[in-house]
């Protein structure tokens, strides 16, 4: 359990949250900010190890949707933030942040629920997600759907 005084005003991510037992890796944040300013990369994926949330895959700026969909296990739970660029009807180019929580329903039970009770606290630390969306099957983040949450 960590105990803050009111006189803390820094906390390091690697800290155990104490509702949720779960600790994130200082580098989750680190490589989503870079994802976020820099655009060097198109999505990341996250799992949870042994109690702490770490980065599991990152795709670079020139890798598609169907990459990123391809890169997550039929049967385990991730967490992914995906960097989605289109165009409005406008003509205008655009970027939204999208987090995903990947829960396929093929993935252990134990699983889906440290995913879900982790799930907001995580998602906290990543400063500018814009859309969420959850899915237990590939056809629940389909590309239209991402396109149509988008818009």
């Amino acid at each position: 359990m960590v105990r803050i005084s009111p006189s803390t005003s820094i906390i390091s991510l690697s800290h155990a949250n104490a509702a949720s037992g779960m600790a994130v890796n200082d580098e989750c944040k680190l490589k989503f900010l870079e994802l976020k300013s820099k655009r060097n990369y198109r999505f990341i994926t996250y799992k949870i190890v042994d109690q702490q949330v770490m980065l599991d895959k990152i795709g670079g700026p020139d890798e598609t949707y169907e990459d990123f969909t391809n890169s997550l296990p039929a049967d385990e739970c991730r967490y992914a933030v995906f960097d989605f660029d289109f165009t409005t009807d406008e003509n205008c180019q655009k970027s939204k942040i999208f987090f995903i929580a990947w829960s396929p329903d093929t993935s252990k039970v134990r699983m889906k629920m440290v995913y879900a009770s982790s799930k907001d606290r995580f998602k906290r630390e990543l400063d500018g997600i814009q859309v969420e969306l959850q899915a237990t099957d590939p056809s629940e983040m389909s590309f239209d759907i991402i396109k149509s949450r988008a818009i």
